[in-house]
């Protein structure tokens, strides 16, 4: 107990340090994650949302959401504008894990597409929700 009362302030550094460093994790795992594989198919049909897959062009090949345009996330920045014209629509961004997506859905708000979404679980999660893949 003394070494705590003598060492309250490194404590409280200590803490407040690590508090600081998982704050991201617990504010991604708090917020909606992304749009569910469900709410996809529906923006898809209903909102004739654009899904842009954001994995290399191998994993593409691999397998991808029917449809989606590929543009590896490495080029996003620069291609988005001129594949996706028009940034009313929403945007459904995929890649294998949703990681990926997760750091594109920040380069697309950027640019101004405020309707962008990230797939939440990726193109594991359509997998899982026995939704249909192309390969090319």
């Amino acid at each position: 107990m003394k070494f705590v009362m003598d060492n309250w302030m490194l404590l409280l550094v200590a803490f407040t340090s690590g508090a600081m460093l998982l704050w991201p994790a617990l504010g991604k795992g708090m917020s909606a994650g992304g749009v569910s594989p469900s709410n996809a198919v529906l923006m898809m049909n209903r909102e004739k949302a654009v899904v842009v897959d954001v994995s290399e062009t191998e994993e593409f090949a691999a397998g991808h959401v029917v449809g989606s345009k590929n543009i590896p996330v490495n080029e996003l920045e620069k291609r988005l504008t001129e594949v996706v014209k028009n940034k009313t629509v929403p945007l459904i961004l995929v890649d294998p894990t949703g990681a990926r997506a997760n750091r594109a859905l920040g380069v697309a708000k950027s640019l101004g597409y405020d309707k962008a979404h990230a797939l939440s679980g990726g193109l594991a999660a359509w997998k899982e929700a026995n939704l249909p893949l192309e390969k090319t």
